[in-house]
């Protein structure tokens, strides 16, 4: 029996989103699907949930939780990962409420910045040790990795860990249908072309019939800019840069230095920026989880209908070889020719029987080259940082980090890291000075 092992099953509804659409899939019939989640009583949850899928759907796939990870990962096909290390409380809180104190402030902190670089420093460990289970128990799986900071976590999977991984992210498939329905125009039968990194990838062609779209999309942007709305940062950035980026404008202000700033507190109100958004985000989701709890896990009439998620399509263009294209993070054997070879990129990949496939892009216009290289410096430091344990590379990373370098002097950094540390206790490995 083929298996799809999915880690960090206690996130329900994700998983919910995944395997649900594997048990509607034609081609995954019959496949385990095995869960693990070192939260017993979410784990059982997912299972009472998806078992409850499984029956709705008629679907002749296996539901198995396992509470030993190596059971779980043993003869896997496919691998799921969706964890968060540290979870809301205590990491956080640690990763926001520390760095206010110097007066660095965040929206999302769970790419580059501050909390970016702490929340791989707590999460690439435990990946590496997932890497190891996987050599010894499915070393010829294929890892789709869900979880963020996706660039770094799905480098060190691949560089140190051993294991083929392709990371997988929602911002590229949302990012034109969204821009189109926020002005207002038809997406039907457009044309794209997506590249670069990580919640930093650009919108590099946008075309209908053979006809460039931008000009429109810019015309009806600096309109909509004259009001308050939603987007403001991505379409400041656009009009300054030349190009849309992929992930949401609460996320853009933090990867440069240009949007949350101590001497510039109006630029917060000018363009929109909800600070402290993750937070919000998380306790949000704590109080609905509560209400939803009874309508996933015990409902035994239970409806799912396929949904946007790659990991079903990918699983079967892989089973059937139907090509199917997605947009991928791999490394970046030369892929995008201006950007580092040791960087993780996100671009366009065909999936077939034969794996997934990325395809070359060339080079990026300079501008946005040289944007996703001032967060692939903070990237490839946190994970220096995290591979040889010494901490003058997270101080590295931090003074590398165009938000936390345009607000802090090299004294607060070093402070700022330090205190993090310290605050983090025996959610860090020990780091040599």
């Amino acid at each position: 029996m083929s298996k799809i092992t999915f880690l960090g099953a206690g996130s329900t509804v994700f998983a919910k989103n995944v395997l649900g659409d594997c048990m509607l899939t034609p081609a995954l019939q019959g496949f385990e699907l095995a869960l693990f989640d070192i939260d017993h009583q979410r784990l059982k949850d997912s299972e009472n949930m998806l078992n409850n899928l499984k029956r709705a759907a008629k679907s002749s796939c296996v539901v198995k939780a396992y509470t030993n990870r190596k059971e779980a990962l043993s003869g896997a096909k496919f691998i799921v990962n969706a964890i968060q290390v540290g979870g809301y409380d205590p990491c956080t809180i640690t990763d926001f409420e520390v760095p206010k104190k110097y007066g660095l402030r965040q929206t999302i902190a769970d790419t580059i910045g501050i909390g970016g670089i702490f929340r791989n420093l707590r999460t690439i460990p435990v990946m590496l040790d997932f890497a190891s289970d996987i050599q010894e128990m499915c070393p010829e799986a294929l890892f789709l990795n869900y979880s963020n900071p996706m660039a770094v976590l799905t480098n060190v999977m691949n560089t140190y860990g051993g294991v083929q991984t392709v990371g997988l992210c929602h911002s590229v498939q949302a990012c034109m249908p969204e821009l189109f329905k926020s002005l207002g125009l038809d997406s039907a039968g457009v044309q794209t072309k997506i590249a670069g990194i990580n919640h930093m990838a650009w919108l590099l062609e946008v075309t209908k019939d053979g006809v460039d779209i931008y000009p429109e999309i810019k015309r009806r942007a600096a309109e909509k800019q004259k009001e308050k709305h939603g987007d403001m940062v991505r379409y400041e950035m656009m009009f300054r840069f030349g190009y849309y980026n992929t992930e949401s404008s609460e996320h853009t202000a933090e990867y440069h230095p240009y949007f949350i700033k101590q001497n510039y507190p109006e630029l917060i109100e000018r363009f929109n920026i909800p600070l402290d958004e993750y937070p919000r985000r998380c306790v949000n989701q704590i109080e609905r989880w509560k209400k939803m709890r009874e309508e996933l896990v015990n409902n035994q009439n239970l409806e799912h209908h396929r949904s946007h998620e790659y990991a079903s399509y990918i699983f079967e263009a892989m089973e059937t070889n139907i090509p199917y294209k997605i947009g991928g993070n791999v490394m970046n054997t030369g892929l995008i020719t201006n950007l580092p070879k040791e960087a993780c990129v996100e671009v366009p990949c065909l999936v077939d029987a034969s794996g997934v496939t990325p395809t070359y892009v060339g080079d990026l216009p300079p501008q946005l080259a040289a944007l996703n290289r001032t967060n692939i410096n903070t990237q490839l430091l946190t994970i220096e940082a995290a591979i040889t344990r010494k901490r003058e590379h997270i101080y590295h990373a931090a003074m590398l980090d165009p938000h936390t370098a345009a607000e802090l002097s090299l004294d607060d950094i070093v402070s700022l890291c330090d205190d993090l540390i310290e605050a983090h206790g025996d959610w860090l490995p020990s780091y040599t000075r």
